[in-house]
Formats: C-alpha cells, sequence, structure tokens
C-alpha cells in the first residue's frame, strides 16, 4: 500500500490510541486541562477522547475522512492550550520530562499539516 493511502488510517490510528488513552489513564489529561475552561478536568478529558475516537472513524471511512481530517486539524489547534499548559507546569521537572513537555508544542504543527493534507488528498465529499 503506497504511503498516501496509507497516512488516513495512520492518522486515523494515532487519534484512536490518543482516545483510548484518555479513558485508560485519564488523570494524566486531567492535569493538562486548562483552569479557565468551565467544569471540571475529568469531563474535558472525556469529551476530549470520545472526540478523538469519532475523529478516528471519520477519518478512517473514506466517505467522511475529508471532512474529518479538517476536523481533526482544527481539533489539534483547539488543544494546543493544554500541551501549553503542560509546559508551563512541568517548567520546574528534570530535564528530559521539561525537554519532552516543551518539545511537544512544535510537534502540533506536523500534526495540523498532516491533517490537512489527509483532507487535501482525500477524494469525495467535503
Amino acid at each position: 500500500m503506497p504511503r498516501s493511502e496509507r497516512s488516513p488510517l495512520l492518522l486515523a490510528g494515532l487519534l484512536a490510541t490518543s482516545g483510548v488513552a484518555h479513558f485508560a489513564v485519564p488523570r494524566q489529561f486531567d492535569a493538562v486541562v486548562p483552569r479557565a475552561l468551565p467544569g471540571k478536568p475529568r469531563t474535558w478529558t472525556y469529551a476530549s477522547g470520545v472526540a478523538e475516537l469519532a475523529l478516528a472513524a471519520g477519518v478512517a471511512l473514506p466517505r467522511t475522512r475529508k471532512i474529518a481530517a479538517l476536523a481533526a486539524a482544527g481539533f489539534f489547534v483547539g488543544v494546543f492550550p493544554a500541551n501549553v499548559k503542560m509546559a508551563v507546569d512541568w517548567r520546574h521537572r528534570p530535564t528530559p520530562q521539561k525537554a519532552a513537555a516543551i518539545g511537544r508544542l512544535p510537534l502540533q504543527i506536523p500534526l495540523v499539516l498532516w491533517a490537512r493534507g489527509v483532507a487535501k488528498n482525500t477524494e469525495g465529499r467535503a
């Protein structure tokens, strides 16, 4: 299977894995929910997990791939504040953890571009 055909499935797999992780280890995600959001962090953790699972399903299915991939790009932008919060919260941790938290920030750019590329390379509906 050519890389261009695998790309949507790999993106769907990434989203599905992350979505499942929100339910398997929710405390880790609760900690990065920005305090400015209303309600309990666990609610946001579960909502984010459900969103990622839904996006994964949408990206995996050719009929809904284009719109789901565009929504995934928006989702990656939307969760950026949580990554910023993690980097700020981890600024006093040991260097490897601090580096990992800071290193996550620029990784949002290729995720957004990947999702947009999947949408662009999808023939069909949007």
